[in-house]
């Protein structure tokens, strides 16, 4: 059984790095080429082609952002009820990344969720 810091750790990793990994790899058959035939204009002027972001990724995202997120518009951007919301908040964000996730009340009275210098909690 692996050390839950390393599942942790290995997990924050992949989440990170999501946008790199996808947009190395071309899933379409068509991504087989012989070695002589000419590179496609897009690959040649180095533009790639970014995979659309995972909910959790779009999620993160959002709590990584200066002002942070609200549930509301978390659950516009991903379709998800808001207790789906709050449970990966608090199982995802802050069991399993262990992300410092800061929770505030705005003058508006609206609470508002992000994370605290993108730091891990120690």
């Amino acid at each position: 059984m692996p050390h839950p810091i390393e599942t942790a750790h290995e997990l924050a990793e992949r989440i990170d790095s999501h946008a790199s990994r996808t947009s190395e790899i071309d899933p379409s058959p068509t991504n087989v080429a012989s070695p002589s035939a000419p590179l496609p204009k897009a690959a040649r002027s180095g533009a790639r082609s970014l995979a659309p972001l995972s909910k959790s990724d779009t999620v993160l995202k959002m709590l990584r952002s200066a002002k942070g997120t609200t549930v509301l518009a978390m659950m516009e951007a991903t379709a998800w009820q808001a207790h789906s919301v709050r449970g990966f908040l608090s199982g995802t964000v802050r069991k399993k990344l262990m992300l410092d996730l800061v929770s505030d009340v705005g003058k508006d009275g609206v609470r508002r969720y992000r994370i605290h210098n993108a730091a891990k909690r120690g």
